[in-house]
């Protein structure tokens, strides 16, 4: 199954002159300086897919502190295109209470900016009442999207109804939330897509429910089982280099975001590294998490898009480096 897939990542890295200034700031950390690399590359790849630009709204999920927005912001901010700052949005979806927000200090900007509390697999877009207004086509993002907040993501943006929607948890949302997704009274709108640029990571933390390449899988031969062992060895990518007695770092489940690979397991046993050596696990971990991205992109393509998975930064800025893109295709 695994057979072929090396070669389906492409090494694109690209960066924004919007942030080029931080880039070079010696006040800025080494953590700081790779998360802005990797913002940059985003942004980067955005502007060559020809996203980058306003009459849209771009919808990061899994936003945190909203850093991504942020720059896609000032990006649009200075644009020497004025048509660029017009009718822009900017929709963050994130199910947890964040600290210190960015998006707070633009309250006073003309470009608009709103925050959506909700886990992403009960949000409807269609319903979303800042939305309904405007009624401007879509572009989603995200940076380290993890696990099956990724699914969700793309099942939200394409307007598949997710499964497993009947065991849906008790949580606390904001008001325009509820107005989401409980208003009988908001009429759907049709929401075009224009593309998407998500960086994915966590693959460990997928689950078959949400899975969108469940036909992709199927159709190898595949099924919840095999799923849920190339999830549990795609942890390798990023810990097959660990020793197999060293503890793994500190997890936080219930956050949507995977912050590069500091919650990745280790799913090392004895066994497994007496006939397998610790580049072996790192390369099946790897060709596991593009078999898990593979069946992303069939279900994209099988919805008209075009899509791309692209090796957006140095590995030692972080191991979790994919970026999946995609936009609709030209036929």
């Amino acid at each position: 199954y695994l057979v072929g897939l090396e070669s389906e990542v492409e090494d694109r890295i690209l960066s924004h002159s919007v942030l080029q200034d931080q880039l070079i700031n010696p006040k800025n950390g080494e953590s700081a300086h790779k998360h802005l690399k990797q913002q940059a590359s985003i942004l980067g790849h955005l502007e060559e897919l020809n996203l980058l630009y306003g009459q849209r709204c771009f919808v990061e999920f899994g936003a945190g502190r909203g850093k991504l927005s942020h720059w896609i912001h000032e990006a649009l901010r200075t644009h020497e295109d004025p048509k660029a700052r017009e009718d822009l949005q900017l929709l963050l979806v994130e199910r947890c209470s964040t600290r210190f927000k960015v998006d707070g200090k633009h309250q006073d900007a003309g470009l608009e900016f709103e925050r959506l509390q909700v886990d992403i697999q009960h949000l409807d877009l269609s319903r979303v009442p800042l939305l309904q207004q405007k009624q401007l086509p879509l572009v989603g993002v995200g940076k380290h999207v993890c696990g099956a907040a990724t699914d969700l993501a793309l099942r939200c943006l394409l307007g598949t109804a997710g499964a497993g929607d009947e065991t849906r948890p008790a949580s606390k949302r904001s008001k325009p939330a509820d107005e989401a997704i409980q208003d009988p009274s908001l009429t759907p709108w049709p929401r075009p897509l224009l593309g998407l640029a998500v960086a994915l990571c966590c693959h460990h933390r997928c689950e078959w429910r949400h899975y969108v390449g469940q036909e992709f899988f199927q159709q190898k031969g595949l099924g919840p089982a095999e799923f849920s062992s190339f999830c549990r060895m795609s942890s390798w990518a990023t810990c097959g280099l660990r020793p197999a007695n060293q503890e793994p770092p500190s997890q936080n489940p219930s956050n949507q975001r995977g912050e590069d690979d500091a919650h990745q397991p280790v799913e090392e046993t004895d066994a497994v590294s007496s006939f397998l050596t610790a580049a072996k696990r790192q390369q099946l971990g790897r060709l596991c998490k593009l078999l898990i991205d593979g069946g992303r992109c069939h279900f994209l393509q099988t919805r008209g898009l075009s899509t791309k998975l692209i090796g957006y930064v140095d590995t030692g800025v972080t191991l979790e480096n994919v970026l999946l893109t995609a936009v609709p295709s030209e036929s």
